[in-house]
Parts: C-alpha cells; structure tokens; sequence
C-alpha cells in the first residue's frame, strides 16, 4: 500500500473515473468529426441505414425494437455491438436529434434487437436509423456512489473491510474443519483453495490460469457458504461472466436471482432474473390493474368537457391517481423485495448494483469472479453490502479495457486483485494448478512464463490431439499440438486500417484461410474451430472472407474465457522496423495462446516479434517443441 490516506486513496480513484469517462466522450466525438458515417460503421461500433422491422413489449414494461438494413438482401456487417452494449438510436438526417439510449439485446447475421424504455418519436415518416455504442453512465454512477461510500465509512464492518483492502489492517483467517465436498470431482488444490477461502475473516484471493476450473472451484465455495445459511452476493465485471457463474449455480440447485437489464442476461436465463420473477408474481395483477386505472383516471382529468366539472373535481381524479400510483409502486417494492430475501446467492455486475434496491440486504460474502478485468473504481461498488470479500481470477490475463492513457499510467488498469496479490508471499492468495483444457505442450510456454512453472495437465488431456477425435484424419496438422508458421522474408506487409488506427494484413490473412481450410478438410466441423486476431480490422477482415458463420472469428479480448479444439491466432504486425505495438501487452497474449484445447496454429513474422523478449522466447519454444515451419514449406 502507497503512503497515501484513505481519502487520499479513493480520491484519486475518484479523479482516474473522472479523466476515463472523459477520455470516452472525447473518443466518441473524434470518431463523429473524423470518420464518415461508413467508416464509422467500420470502426465495428456504430451501424448505418437501420429500420425497424419488429417491435414487441419486453420484459419489465421495455420496448423491444428489431433494427436492420433498409436493403433487406443485406447482411449486417461486423460490429461490436453485442448482447448487452448500451447505444444510442439517432434518426438519420436529424443533427438535433438527442436520439434514445437502449441496450442491445439479440444479434444476428441479418438484424439486431434493441431494448429502449421510452419509445423513439421520429420527425419523418419513412425514417432510418444509426445506431452507436454510447457509455454507461449509470455504471460510472455507481462506482462513484461506491468510492463515497467506501470513503466516507466509519464504525462499521465495512470501514473495518476496508481497511484491511487499503493495508491498515491485517487481514484474519480461522481455522475450520475440512468440509465434505459437494462436487466430487474437485481436485486438491482447488479443495484447498476452498478451504483456504472460507477460513478467511476478511480478504481472500483464488488465482485461476486458464483451464484450471476456477469457476467451478467458485461454485463449490458459494454453496459451501450456503450449506452453513449465508447469503452471497456474486457479482464479475461482465454480464457474460456472471451469466457463467449463474448458469452452473442453477445447475447446482441454489436458490439464486439475476439482477440487471433483462436485455443484458442470456435468453435461457432470463426467467430468473429479478425483473421476470417479479414480472410472474401474483401480487403483480394488482400493481397492473392499479396503474391501468390511475392512467384513465389521469386522462379523464386531462379531457376537454363542454360541461364544467365541478370545482375541484379535476384536481381530486389527480389526486386518486396519484395515489394509485403510489399504492402500485409500494406493492411492487414489496414483492422485489420478497424475491431478494428468499435468495441465498444474487448474481450481478460489479456496476449493477442499485442501491435503492439492495439497501436492506445484507451478504455474508461477496465473492467476484473475473476480478483481474475490473478496475479498482469497479470492484469497491458491490463491498458496501458484504462483510467478507473472496477475488477470483488471473491478472497475468486480461487487464481491465482503459482508454484514457493518463489514468492508464497513473494505474488505473492496475485491479484491485492485482493490488493485493503483490507481493505473493502475502499470504492471502492461493493458485489453482491442474488445468483441464490443453495439452501439454500447449500449456507450458504459459506455464513457465506467467505461472513459476506450476502448471500440469490433467491426464486426461495432457497427450490429447485432434487425431484422437472422431472421424478426424491423421496427418501432419492434426498429430501435432502446435504449428507456428513464421512469415519472415516472405514480404507479408502489414497494413494500417483507412480511417482507423487498427492494421490488417492480407497476405497472413490468405494463410489463415488456407489453414483452416485444412483443419476443416481434415474432418474438423467450423464450430470447433475459432480464428483470433489481435486487431479488429484483421478480424473484420477475416470474418469477410472466410465465409464461415458457424465459426467464431474475434478479437483476443472477445475470446476470453472461451475455448475450442482448434485455434487460429492471426498475429498481423509485419514491418522494417521491429513495431510490434498492441502486441507488447504479452497478457493479451497469454489469453491468446491457452484457448485451445487440442491444436494451436500461430501465424506471425519472427524478423518483426523477436524485436520484444517475450516472442523472442515464444519462437525459441516453438523450435525446442518441433513446431517451427517456414511459410515457405506452406507455399511448397
């Protein structure tokens, strides 16, 4: 911990929020002044030339509009525009036009669903849409909300809770008999680090390298906690991780509720969210029938009568709506909170918290998974409600997304969990290390890399190849784990994206297709194969000319977490002057080279990587494996 006090703490944390939301808004107003609407639509965070061509009620009284190209023979081009991401609908050729912020809720090849709770009046009666990324300015509310109150806090389990987070207390553990595991199938070391965790008074930390089932291991600790009747409020910085972690607890028979959007959950599990939940209770007909009434109500009092009402009468339908209302509205705050005290275990975002909502619950534990990806500012927002707190992930992957280079270098990319964990002899952190996805040879450049060498393969996986699989042909491809087809001196130039900053390069691009060409001719089906790329306009690229739908094809940061038989790593950089740029986040590059399970293919210019230590290293263990081919050999 630094020399700075504890306001002093959470008022820089303060003031990185601030300097990120503003490096937001100015990156979004450059990208509207410098790129064309089309180039924009490029850029994978805006689409152009929209209609609607669906609208439905949605979940929670939201409005559900399905957006696609005015040409309906069009496909809508790549995008970032996933499940969950907040945009802004603008009417086209309206500058004034504020427009409707919404949340994304469905994308497919042809349209895409957006969730709006006010409906978009449009000023022309034949009108097109665009459709933007916007930020989530809810989200950076209540990280705000939480530094206040993390900073404000005094006589209180969480002031003492934060105290030990920020190193003026240390933290406690108490010893406890094992517990009989409920998933027989847990290892030891993942035994353990439940065991550690729940011995802990305050603070614990579960490191989890790839494939080491780290959110399994989480599972059998929350329900371990729900086994003694605590309450756990399990949160992660994405939806899509705590959709994971909701997922598998379901699974395991816990009485646990989804908070958030709706638009933002999985459709398969939207039925247990806050807002269905409530959406199907009985009381709800009332709530219903009471707003119905208060409207009318309000109507008749609003209408234009040739007779003069009696004085006063107006004022009086006013007033009994009014009062309606506020009798739905209590009714409604009763049954959600029915609902949240019948769940052992809530699952949110970090930021979807709200805490008009949760003021009255209280958590035994908070227990965050995938807590290397958030920020500190992000991480203290859900502390407020939990008396002891359990981090789970893997800083040596994804750091948190910072934009603003200032905050970035001022540590605002630094996690909480990344905080504490140094120095490691601290002794609040264990490390998961028997992973369950790769073979061997693919796991141990990481292994010796990031992790002291501490990882091993299951055996059930450690010799596993994509011969063993099915219908699969034995070749050279598919009875080794690992090619590395170094492009050097073949003149695979890269090349910088027009308008944009990313960089493609076509000629790497023409190999990715004919390797997965092979993969595919080999009997690999495209849904067991993923093509990554650290550069969007090399994945566009190749989304474009691979023609393959059922066969992911993303960024490195998209592809966290996700796993396939086969995978394609795309590295791009190629040029005179050694410039690796994007590459030199080697974290990035952890998450890159540990997705698959039974065959890694790494496409790159060793001439252009080696300039940096740690593709110098990578290369020299892909020759020490066997796995060094010249593109020459593939144009052979």
């Amino acid at each position: 911990m630094s020399d700075l006090t504890t306001q002093e703490h959470f008022q820089r944390l303060i003031r990185l929020l601030e300097l990120e939301a503003d490096a937001e808004k100015q990156e979004a107003l450059r990208d509207m002044q410098r790129r064309s609407p089309a180039a924009a639509e490029a850029s994978g965070s805006t689409l152009i030339n929209l209609v609607i061509r669906d609208e439905q009620a949605g979940l929670g009284g939201r409005i559900l509009l399905t957006l696609a190209k005015r040409n309906q023979s069009l496909a809508l081009p790549w995008t970032r525009l996933g499940n969950g991401a907040p945009v802004i609908l603008s009417e086209e050729g309206q500058a004034d036009s504020a427009g409707w912020r919404g949340v994304v809720s469905r994308v497919s090849k042809d349209n895409l669903q957006v969730a709006f709770s006010l409906w978009p009046e449009t000023e022309s009666e034949r009108p097109s849409f665009r459709l933007d990324r916007s930020s989530d300015e809810i989200s950076r509310q209540r990280q705000r909300q939480g530094l206040d109150k993390a900073s404000a806090a005094t006589d209180s389990r969480f002031a003492k809770l934060r105290d030990v987070l920020l190193g003026y207390r240390t933290p406690l553990f108490q010893a406890l008999d094992n517990p009989q595991p409920l998933n027989p199938t847990l290892n030891e070391t993942q035994l353990e680090a439940v065991r550690f965790a729940l011995s802990a008074e305050d603070i614990a930390i579960l490191h989890g390298p790839p494939g080491t089932g780290k959110t399994t291991t989480l599972v059998e600790l929350i329900r371990q906690i729900t086994l003694k009747g605590q309450r756990v409020l399990a949160v992660a910085p994405s939806n899509i991780a705590v959709d994971n972690l909701f997922e598998k607890l379901l699974a395991a028979g816990e009485k646990t509720i989804r908070l958030g959007h709706p638009a933002r959950v999985l459709p398969e599990l939207r039925q247990h969210t806050l807002d269905q939940l409530a959406e199907n209770h009985p009381d709800m007909k009332l709530v219903h029938k009471l707003m119905r009434e208060a409207y009318a109500l309000r109507g008749q009092a609003s209408k234009y009568t040739r007779a003069k009402p009696e004085p006063g009468a107006r004022q009086a339908k006013r007033q009994e709506a009014k009062q309606m209302l506020a009798d739905a509205r209590k009714i409604e705050d009763q049954v959600v909170e029915r609902l949240l005290n019948s769940a052992q275990v809530i699952c949110a975002t970090t930021t979807g918290l709200d805490a008009s909502l949760l003021y009255r619950q209280k958590f035994d534990w908070c227990v965050m998974d995938e807590a290397s990806q958030s920020t500190e500012a992000g991480a203290w927002a859900p502390l407020q409600f939990a008396d002891r707190l359990v981090l789970a992930g893997d800083h040596f992957q994804l750091p948190p997304t910072i934009i603003s280079a200032q905050a970035a270098a001022e540590g605002f990319s630094v996690s909480l969990m990344e905080r504490l964990i140094q120095p490691p002899e601290n002794g609040i952190s264990r490390r998961l290390t028997t992973q369950y996805r790769m073979h061997h040879d693919i796991m141990k450049f990481s292994s010796q890399e990031f992790y002291e060498d501490s990882l091993s393969a299951a055996a059930a996986v450690r010799t596993h190849l994509l011969r063993d699989l099915p219908g699969i042909a034995v070749n050279a491809l598919t009875e080794t784990p690992i090619h590395f087809i170094d492009t050097a001196g073949a003149s695979y130039d890269e090349t910088v994206e027009p308008d944009g900053d990313s960089r493609f390069n076509l000629s790497e691009a023409d190999l990715v297709l004919k390797m997965v060409r092979e993969l595919l001719d080999s009997g690999l089906s495209a849904t067991e194969i993923a093509v990554i790329s650290p550069y969007s306009a090399q994945v566009r690229l190749l989304r474009e000319r691979l023609k393959q739908p059922e066969m992911e094809i993303d960024s490195v940061d998209g592809f966290q977490g996700r796993e396939k038989e086969a995978i394609v790593v795309s590295l791009v950089r190629s040029n005179r002057d050694g410039e690796i740029g994007f590459l030199e986040d080697v974290r990035r590059m952890n998450v890159a080279l540990t997705r698959a399970r039974r065959k890694l293919i790494v496409i790159g210019d060793s001439a252009t990587i080696t300039t940096h230590p740690f593709y110098q290293r990578l290369v020299t263990y892909f020759e020490a494996v066997g796995a060094y081919h010249s593109v020459w050999e593939q144009e052979g």
